[in-house]
């Protein structure tokens, strides 16, 4: 089991250059765990690409189920003491910070695209390029 992030779940449905290595990651491990701040992220950047690339809204909305499929949203709340000390030491983001929170909560690994991400979390993230 590993920690999706908003990015590997939306490479996986939103067809693109990087859907084939999202995609060798959920070959690789399929249970994928999130955060409940992914529903809102993946929303997010749907509607992106909504007003961006011209995506319709039955599209995003097709590809938001899809996405909620492939991931079980993890339903406790995070620690608002270690996601805002993760802030602090970093300066990640309260959301990135949710991800990284559940890795150790959970104690498995998480994959991101986000190299800064990745490296300010080394023992809790690895890189979607690097996962084996």
């Amino acid at each position: 089991m590993i920690v999706a992030d908003v990015n590997l779940v939306a490479y996986t449905v939103i067809p693109g250059p990087r859907t084939e290595q999202s995609e060798r990651v959920r070959s690789l491990d399929p249970k994928w765990v999130a955060p409940s701040v992914l529903p809102h992220e993946l929303l997010s950047v749907l509607g992106k690409h909504m007003r961006k690339a011209g995506m319709s809204r039955d599209r995003a909305i097709s590809l938001y189920r899809r996405g909620l499929s492939i991931v079980r949203i993890h339903e406790a709340p995070p620690d608002p003491v270690v996601i805002l000390r993760l802030v602090e030491q970093t300066g990640c983001t309260t959301y990135d910070a949710e991800y990284v929170w559940l890795a150790r909560e959970l104690g498995i690994q998480g994959v991101t695209a986000d190299q800064k991400l990745a490296t300010a979390f080394p023992d809790e993230l690895v890189l979607l390029d690097n996962f084996s």
